[in-house]
């Protein structure tokens, strides 16, 4: 190469480095953002924050975005009754001993009223008789899709009290007994539902069924109250006197999880509107997000 054209080749190299080093002195650091940035939930957050703040009672919100594993919560530590919520962990826990193989659906549980029989939600405190005898699949089903209270006591029962205690505890260590009545967090709430995600994505058919049994409750106006119908939104509904709870996952284009506890409400269809006034807000948020990527269980 003749000695001049290697003088302009060296000069022009100097130049172009030069001016990559000034274009990054005018934009800065803060300009040079990653492709795929996580998205930034302090808006939402302050949004709902101010709508809940204006609402009798208190409210404990916990929110996960799937894709990106970015979280908040609002009160997410209070304790507050998680009402028939949690039924969920109770459930799930029956699950993973049947994926296990230490339990079979065929299985089948007796009736005792003496230890078993509450009012309020569900059938068998119509038509349960002592000493009849229910499979753990029918069971798990309508302590899921009608709630169903003595269903419910049946499992715990069956499990072991101390049992399903060590399994809520591993998850949610401020939850306090496997009942209603007792007291849980938000934040423990959405690691129960976590749990029945990731249990989906390893055991595709069991947690398949579960998943559709938790999208098809009778009690379908919290999270999903004001979603598109076509929305797959498995949740967990529960109420009792002055609390509103809800938890579940929101299929949507960007899915998360989302828990939302009130206590102190004037009434309980006020206190499922409000659930359902925040889930919305929530909902167009991630709207306006990227869609994920997620390999997602079996939805119907």
């Amino acid at each position: 190469m003749p000695k001049r054209k290697r003088v302009y080749l060296v000069v022009a190299l100097l130049a172009l480095v030069m001016l990559v080093f000034a274009v990054g002195q005018v934009m800065g650091p803060q300009e040079l953002k990653p492709l795929h940035a996580k998205p930034d939930y302090q808006p939402l957050q302050e949004e709902v924050a101010k709508f809940t703040a204006n609402l009798p009672g208190t409210y404990g919100i916990y929110f996960k975005d799937l894709e990106s594993r970015e979280e908040f919560g609002i009160n997410a530590q209070t304790a507050i009754p998680p009402a028939s919520t949690i039924k969920l962990p109770v459930v799930l826990y029956l699950y993973e001993q049947i994926a296990d193989g230490k339990l079979k659906w065929t299985d089948r549980v007796r009736y005792n009223k003496n230890t078993d029989y509450q009012g309020g939600a569900g059938d068998l405190q119509y038509v349960a008789r002592h000493g009849d005898t229910y499979s753990l699949r029918n069971l798990a089903t309508i302590s899921i899709t009608l709630s169903d209270n003595i269903a419910h006591n049946m499992l715990v029962r069956h499990l072991g009290y101390d049992n399903v205690m060590e399994f809520i505890n591993k998850l949610g260590p401020d939850t306090t007994r496997p009942f209603g009545s007792a007291s849980t967090t938000a934040k423990d709430m959405g690691a129960f539902v976590e749990e029945v995600y990731r249990f989906a994505e390893q055991n595709p058919d069991q947690g398949g069924r579960l998943i559709n049994d938790l999208a098809h409750t009778v009690y379908h106006v919290g999270l999903p109250g004001d979603l598109p119908p076509e929305l797959v939104v498995p949740h967990k509904e529960g109420s009792i006197n002055g609390v509103a709870t809800d938890a579940g996952i929101v299929f949507s284009k960007r899915p998360y999880i989302l828990v939302v506890l009130s206590e102190g409400i004037t009434d309980e269809d006020t206190g499922f509107e409000n659930i359902a006034k925040i889930s919305r807000i929530i909902y167009d948020h991630q709207q306006q997000l990227p869609e994920a990527n997620l390999k997602l269980p079996p939805l119907e």
